[in-house]
């Protein structure tokens, strides 16, 4: 194999797991050390470099980064890294002061942002701080999309939104309430903006049109339920309550149900939990609230007795794996009695506010043919972002839309090929203080994962504002923040430094280093102290050692940055050095390739 190349980003950045598989790549174990020196306000702000929005998110965040957490292999339970976002965002000081500011001297250029959502909120975060004039047109009367009218406030409180949307339209963002855009040419022949960016999200719920759907009034669309519920438009609802669909949204319609007062609640779910949408500590949250989850019930009606709803019909299957497939098997039919029924069942996109004819395409599901790297549509100038991009997804998912998108509004108000991306960074720095003593925890702590503490029962669902999870403790914070295995804490090896002692590989209490004559990958793999059955991540390969010509080699996959083979190393061939990844944000320097194309066009 190669001698591995450490200078890409890529390669450390794909060993840090939770960072890679977060898509805004926050970097999480700095974050988590900094809040076990106690630091919140810079753990604070090395989250919202990325994220932008770590109080919102440290509740609503959809954990892409947990499952991938190196931790799940030692103990089967990932960091709760969402969770101790929260206690950076809960626990710091006024961080005013370090947010962006905008230049009082401004760059020439307008953007118009529809929807006052997270992408479009990112978007103008980014911006702001270059000199951007930036107008927001918002339909509604606050900021926040659907983070604000479609999350409970049991899980989001207002006074989070307020605080996190307010540092980003106190940068001076030009904020249009109330005003919904209703033409897209209008607003484009209008020659007022440089570039229009798109983030009104999925705001359209789906449909379930069987018999009996528009003969009572008790049946609603879950996310124009929610939506009527911030608003005060409902306040109550019946005693019996049936949920179709298991997605998140379901779970918060099934917790509000309750909240209004609902004694008997249930989910439907057409396949087995296997096969659910929610997130797994969604599902839970709501079964300790008392709510049923029933599998394996597909709708078939409503039923309607003079005028009024009494219950749903539903095909009932019998489900089972074969090949690593559900098939299912339809074993009769089965009635449930309601008083109120919410479809949850999905949301679309609805754009009935742009012509079709004004050069911009649509595709599948009427949604925009855009860019999926740059974010433009087929109208030069006109970006899209977030759920209105590519359908609904997690708000971190529209968080690091809008980093990419603003990127790209900057290379094309500036005449710059919006291709030309500015690239990534990195820093290695050594952590090396002493003989085996190094800058960050080394130890392994056996600790469990902590479990949330969430409020009575009772005191919950007598108002719809009370926050169910009261954080984590003092203590509780102490034992989590140990458990993580600061994962950028790289192990760099010198080839030069290496007399092929063995001592290292002697040491390493997972078996990762090896060192062998070098072969093709497939064989390398299996001639390993552990053999390396999974491709997941690289094998780091060292250049030919200077005394026998074999090569270093690390299994990446199942090291635990526990720093033994550098406390051992007699030459300091192996350091154990910190990587930082640079990640790239509208502004930042282009490639030159990019220079020197636009050097040419001016000439």
């Amino acid at each position: 194999m190669r001698r591995t190349d450490v200078g890409n980003p890529d390669y450390f950045h794909k060993v840090v797991d939770c960072q890679w598989a977060c898509p805004a790549h926050t970097n999480v174990p700095e974050y988590i050390r900094l809040i076990a020196q106690g630091r919140f306000d810079d753990a604070y702000i090395v989250n919202r470099q990325s994220n932008v929005f770590p109080g919102i998110l440290g509740r609503t965040c959809d954990r892409p980064c947990e499952p991938a957490c190196r931790r799940t292999r030692v103990d089967g339970k990932p960091v709760a890294i969402c969770r101790l976002k929260r206690v950076a965002a809960d626990h710091k000081s006024d961080i005013s002061a370090r947010i962006p500011r905008a230049p009082e001297q401004k760059n020439g250029k307008k953007i118009a942002l529809v929807g006052a959502g997270p992408a479009s909120l990112t978007v103008a975060n980014d911006l702001m701080p270059l000199g951007y004039d930036i107008t927001i047109f918002e339909k509604g009367p606050r900021p926040g999309g659907l983070m604000r009218i479609n999350i409970p406030a049991f899980r989001l409180p207002e006074e989070v939104l307020d605080e996190e949307i307010g540092y980003i339209v106190d940068m001076g963002v030009k904020m249009k309430y109330n005003t919904p855009i209703d033409s897209l040419k209008e607003l484009l022949d209008s020659n007022e903006f440089d570039s229009v960016f798109v983030g009104t999200g999925a705001p359209k719920g789906k449909e379930l049109v069987i018999p009996g759907r528009y003969d009572s009034d008790q049946i609603f669309i879950g996310i124009e339920w929610l939506e009527a519920i911030h608003f005060g438009h409902v306040t109550s609802v019946g005693e019996r309550v049936l949920i179709i669909g298991v997605g998140n949204t379901a779970m918060d319609c099934c917790r509000s149900s309750k909240r209004l007062g609902a004694k008997d609640v249930k989910v439907i779910a057409r396949k087995t939990r296997k096969y659910f949408k929610a997130s797994p500590w969604e599902l839970e949250d709501a079964e300790e609230e008392l709510i049923d989850i029933v599998e394996n019930l597909q709708p078939v009606r409503f039923v309607i007795e003079d005028g009024k709803l009494k219950g749903m019909e539903f095909d009932q299957f019998k489900s089972e794996e074969i090949d690593g497939k559900l098939v299912q098997e339809t074993i009769g039919r089965v009635i449930l009695e309601c008083d109120s029924v919410v479809l949850a069942i999905g949301q679309d996109n609805a754009f009935p506010w742009i012509e079709r004819d004004i050069g911009l395409e649509f595709g599948k599901w009427d949604m925009p043919v855009v860019d999926k790297d740059t974010f433009m549509s087929t109208r030069e100038g006109v970006f899209f972002g977030g759920d209105s991009a590519f359908g609904p997804a997690n708000i971190i998912w529209a968080v690091e839309q809008g980093h990419q998108a603003a990127i790209s509004i900057h290379q094309f108000c500036q005449g710059l090929p919006l291709t030309d991306r500015p690239p990534k960074g990195q820093t290695l720095a050594s952590t090396k203080m002493g003989l085996h003593e190094w800058a960050y925890s080394n130890n392994y702590d056996p600790a469990s994962r902590q479990k949330m503490i969430h409020v009575d029962l009772p005191v919950r669902f007598s108002n719809m504002t009370v926050e169910v999870e009261e954080g984590f403790t003092a203590e509780q914070t102490r034992k989590e923040v140990e458990r993580c295995l600061n994962c950028d804490i790289q192990t760099n090896f010198t080839e030069s430094a290496c007399i092929e002692c063995d001592a290292c590989i002697d040491i390493c209490p997972v078996d990762c280093l090896t060192m062998t004559v070098n072969e093709e990958e497939p064989e390398l793999r299996t001639h390993l102290t552990a053999p390396a059955v999974q491709y997941d991540q690289a094998l780091f390969v060292s250049g030919a050692l200077k005394q026998t010509g074999r090569v270093m080699v690390k299994d990446e996959n199942v090291c635990l940055h526990c720093g033994l083979c550098a406390e051992r190393c007699p030459t300091f061939a192996w350091d154990m050095r910190k990587f930082v990844l640079h990640l790239p944000y509208a502004g930042a320097p282009v490639p030159e390739s990019t220079v020197a194309q636009k050097e040419k066009v001016s000439l």
